[in-house]
């Protein structure tokens, strides 16, 4: 059927101001933006804003999609991913944000040990 959608589909705007927390129930940040494969159209990372007061100082961090799980009893996803380990994560400023090229990506997946 044209136009009909599932349970398993999500508009990105329903997405983007989502909280993450993590396993413990703390709450990390939220999704600010998603950073979509322009070839196959999947999402690869979850971009969770994290840090700062009313938007300035705030931090970006990306996060591979696939380490999200959305848990319907908080509204929001968890990621198997605490506080400290924010710490060295990658990261960028709103302003500054990185070509999402080879070498990042791989930084970026290999912090979080994909």
């Amino acid at each position: 059927m044209a136009g009909s959608f599932t349970n398993d589909v999500i508009s990105s705007d329903r997405v983007e101001s989502t909280t993450v927390y993590n396993a413990a129930g703390e709450k990390l940040g939220t999704i600010d933006d998603l950073m979509i494969d322009k070839i196959s159209g999947q999402v690869r990372y979850a971009v969770m804003e994290f840090g700062g007061f009313l938007g300035m100082g705030t931090d970006r961090f990306p996060i591979p999609w696939n380490m999200l799980k959305y848990d319907t009893s908080q509204g929001g996803y968890v990621v198997p991913i605490d506080k400290a380990q924010l710490d060295g994560a990658p990261r960028y400023a709103t302003d500054n944000v990185p070509e999402y090229d080879d070498a990042y990506r791989s930084s970026v997946d290999k912090y979080y040990s994909l």
